[in-house]
């Protein structure tokens, strides 16, 4: 955080140069054993943009501001989640954190990745670093993201709560920088084949 304090200064300083509205922005989530806390994410969007539209967010979604659109493609606005981890609320590494009304719909074999500490990045995270896209030029982006994109996300999450380990851990997080640094990743579009999860577990993006 203090090497990265820099960089997250001149982000901030740049969300509210952009638009109105707070630096931040603090989603509820669901965390370890069903805790609800408030996740840091640089906002990307107008100010209240919450009671405008869903919680999933298209590509195209007019919600999002000029900076927003950066931030998302480049990831910027989950930096400030290493607060959440210095809280001790999210590891770095781990199944993403839901918001309250999809962990409602979770069937009790999905519940157990709640057992979990969420984390920054996962498999699920590298799977679907362009979910926006596949998003773009929906009618209900909440139902359409439970639709095509929930049900991979939690095999992956299932997947990795069963393999979980330091060394796979650190494997993920190289991955997460090479796909960032370098755009790697098989394109969100396609589906992911059994072979494809193996590849992840080999880290061979």
């Amino acid at each position: 955080m203090i090497v990265l304090s820099p960089v997250l200064f001149a982000l901030a300083l740049w969300i509210k140069l952009d638009s109105a509205g707070p630096v931040f922005h603090r989603g509820l989530r669901v965390g370890r054993d069903e805790t609800r806390f408030r996740m840091f994410k640089f906002r990307s969007m107008v100010e209240n943009a919450h009671l405008i539209g869903g919680t999933s967010t298209p590509e195209d979604d007019p919600r999002i501001t000029r900076a927003g659109k950066f931030l998302r493609k480049y990831k910027l606005d989950e930096l400030p989640q290493l607060l959440n981890v210095f809280r001790g609320e999210m590891g770095l590494v781990g199944p993403r954190p839901q918001v309250p009304w999809a962990v409602d719909l979770y069937t009790p074999e999905e519940k157990t990745i709640l057992r979990m500490r969420p984390g920054i990045t996962d498999y699920a995270s590298l799977r679907f670093r362009d979910e926006g896209e596949i998003l773009r030029g929906s009618t209900d982006p909440d139902k359409d993201y439970m639709e095509k994109i929930h049900p991979e996300k939690m095999r992956l999450s299932l997947e990795y709560a069963r393999t979980h380990s330091v060394w796979l851990d650190c494997k993920i997080l190289a991955s997460t920088v090479a796909a960032l640094v370098c755009g790697s990743g098989q394109r969100r579009s396609e589906p992911m084949r059994e072979s494809d999860s193996k590849t992840l577990n080999k880290v061979a993006l």
